[in-house]
């Protein structure tokens, strides 16, 4: 309790001089702290440029875990002067050796690329969501239909295949016009509400497997047939698709 009240007193806030400067450091430092910064930036661009020019979306977990390991050797080697350059040169050559080798395993045995990159799941199949699958994708309804309406998509009877590959892309393969269906529709303004009580009779799409069922009017009965949920139910949507 001492300690901290001694801590706290010493402590002056909104002091200018401890915000800008470090008291622990000099000036001069900064200097220094330019010269790191340089070093960091240019090994950085180094390490990014082997291991290829793909984009964030398209980094597999296993580039991805190897991203945050470099930015943070950079950073601290970057700012800390307790951190000498070659402690973060050293983290830099094993990170990048282990990608390189890891590379050579993948192209070698595809066991060891299916365990460190993942497979593609296939999601949608038929205009119908496989739930087990969607479960173990980690992704919500309303992320997939979010995806899915940036391509133009109205309802889930327009998608014949849609996959989330290994880097959390999805991989949409739609009907031809003349085979779409009936189907789950996906704007905001429905999707939000699914219906417990139909209002007249037709085709209706569960609200969490997406299959279409003739449905009379009046309340749901029960469960959905295909998936077991009773997450309410949305009149299908039949409408074109326009690329």
């Amino acid at each position: 309790m001492f300690l901290s009240s001694l801590l706290l007193a010493a402590i002056e806030p909104f002091s200018w001089k401890r915000l800008l400067i470090s008291e622990d450091a000099p000036l001069s430092f900064l200097l220094e702290i330019v010269l790191r910064s340089v070093v960091m930036f240019l090994l950085t661009v180094g390490a990014l440029r082997i291991s290829g020019k793909r984009g964030v979306r398209q980094l597999s977990l296993f580039e991805f875990a190897l991203i945050l390991v470099l930015g943070s050797a950079a950073g601290d080697a970057t700012l800390y002067h307790d951190t000498p350059l070659l402690h973060a040169v050293a983290v830099f050559v094993v990170i990048i050796a282990m990608y390189v080798l890891f590379n050579y395993l993948i192209d070698k045995n595809p066991r060891v690329e299916r365990l460190l990159e993942g497979v593609p799941e296939l999601i949608i199949a038929e205009g119908e969501i496989d739930l087990p699958a969607f479960t173990k994708a980690s992704l919500t309804g309303q992320e997939l239909c979010g995806q899915l309406r940036q391509l133009q998509v109205e309802h889930l009877g327009q998608v014949r295949r849609l996959y989330i590959e290994a880097t959390g892309e999805i991989s949409v393969f739609f009907f031809e016009p003349e085979h779409e269906r009936p189907g789950l529709p996906i704007w905001p303004e429905l999707y939000q509400h699914p219906l417990h009580e139909l209002p007249t009779a037709g085709a209706h799409a569960c609200h969490a497997c997406a299959t279409v069922r003739e449905l009379p009017a009046g309340p749901v009965p029960g469960q959905c047939p295909r998936c077991g949920r009773a997450d309410g139910w949305l009149p299908a949507c039949a409408t074109p698709r326009v690329a």
